[in-house]
């Protein structure tokens, strides 16, 4: 018989991508005893660019360079967008919150406070974000400048090519030159993982500043794929500048990348330390909700019976990659709970004729349905259940992909469910007691 055990919280977050993560710090900063449960497969796919708005409205591809401009015309044009719900003020926070406790695990990012800053991709198009990771920062002023600038990539690796960055950008910057090396102690087929460990050892990435030296010339900047190490990034970047003489930084890579895993492993650092119980690569079961508004989550497991007690719920489940939605030959599920989900009244709705519609799909703004407290709602417009709350891409209105904001509306509605979790807590603890 396998063991059985018992897990008291006063708050579970179902989900372990940006949302869920950024749910999980939020509530245990603010001594929520706090129990996390979901894959965390999800994150490995982030750039590790923090969008906070590019991008609206999404039919005339309209890009934003100031992103607070932006949230305000989307408040005011799509007032059931989850944006519209929270303050500009409340956004700041969130975002200066979480990106304070991603520096503390080493790794730090910047911004400009008004203004999103533009990063060049491996496909050689400019992606205008808001944060960006430290080790990528001397490739935004490198290219905002126009600095004459070297691009290394590696013979052998797939999906990056410095050549293809070179001829897409060519005119608009044209002090941009190209390099392939052979990466030092190269046996194998290359991976993006594995070039980022060894170069966490000093003797390899000396023996990669004597392969690039003799081909600086005149450049300003040096570019790499996004490889300077897993665990030990700043310290590789570090070592590398100082040796080579000049600026260097990453250029983001295709999914699934080392920047995705770095977000995955700064979180599962930070959650431990703050006393939140994180229980990955598990599934839920079973949810069901007492009369009273807690929940009783059942959780697979080979070698014992997990069951969860919680007084509240967050769901940051995600959407189809996330599973926290599922589709059939008539609708779109909620997976855990069953709740109502937003979206088209027909299948044939979903997707438009053609694939690059600049007006996108109905499909990418499915989804579930929330209050200012970001409860989720009933088809009567009425909270499913008093203590249950909702966050990141699972929340209907919000086409992620296209407006460019997955990761800012992660982490602003992460914040505004746990603060509003909160207030209902303490709102109820005022309440006289009556009979």
């Amino acid at each position: 018989m396998p063991q059985s055990e018992t897990i008291h919280c006063q708050l579970l977050v179902i989900g372990a991508g940006m949302a869920g993560m950024a749910a999980a710090l939020f509530a245990a900063n603010r001594n929520i005893s706090t129990v996390q449960v979901g894959i965390p497969g999800e994150i490995l796919y982030a750039s590790g660019l923090i969008d906070l708005l590019g991008v609206h409205p999404i039919e005339k591809r309209r890009q934003w360079r100031n992103p607070w401009s932006a949230i305000a015309a989307v408040s005011r044009s799509l007032p059931n967008h989850p944006y519209a719900r929270i303050s500009e003020k409340a956004i700041r926070r969130a975002l200066d919150e979480c990106l304070t406790a991603l520096k503390s695990a080493g790794l730090p990012y910047r911004h400009y406070k008004d203004r999103n800053a533009d990063v060049v991709t491996p496909a050689g198009s400019i992606k205008r974000t808001y944060a960006v990771p430290d080790s990528m920062w001397n490739g935004v002023t490198a290219w905002r400048h126009k600095r004459p600038c070297l691009i290394v990539d590696f013979d052998g690796l797939k999906g990056f090519s410095a050549r293809q960055i070179q001829s897409v950008l060519r005119d608009k910057w044209p002090a941009l030159r190209t390099a392939r090396v052979v990466f030092p102690n190269q046996h194998a087929e290359l991976y993006p993982e594995r070039l980022a460990q060894a170069l966490e050892l000093p003797a390899i990435r000396n023996r990669l500043v004597a392969t690039v030296l003799p081909l600086l010339k005149d450049a300003k900047a040096l570019g790499f794929p996004a490889i300077f190490g897993i665990y030990q990034t700043m310290e590789v970047m570090a070592g590398l500048q100082k040796n080579i003489g000049i600026p260097v930084f990453e250029v983001p890579t295709l999914p699934p990348a080392i920047a995705g895993l770095r977000l995955k492993n700064a979180f599962e650092q930070i959650l431990p330390t703050l006393g939140v119980r994180t229980l990955y690569h598990r599934i839920l079961t079973r949810a069901k909700a007492s009369k009273k508004g807690h929940f009783s989550f059942k959780l697979a497991d080979n070698q014992k019976v997990l069951v969860i007690e919680a007084q509240a719920a967050i769901l940051a489940t995600g959407r189809f990659i996330g599973q926290g939605l599922a589709a059939d030959r008539n609708r779109i599920h909620e997976t855990v709970f069953d709740l109502p989900v937003s979206q088209p009244e027909d299948r044939t709705q979903w997707h438009r004729e053609s694939l690059l519609d600049p007006a996108g799909h109905d499909i990418n703004k499915a989804g579930l349905e929330v209050d200012d407290n970001f409860q989720p709602l009933t088809t009567a417009g009425r909270p499913a259940h008093k203590n249950l709350y909702a966050a990141g891409s699972i929340l209907s209105h919000a086409d992620w992909i296209r407006m460019k904001c997955g990761s800012g509306l992660a982490i602003a509605t992460a914040h505004a469910a746990v603060n509003a979790y909160l207030e209902n807590r303490n709102q109820r603890r005022r309440e006289p007691l009556t009979g």
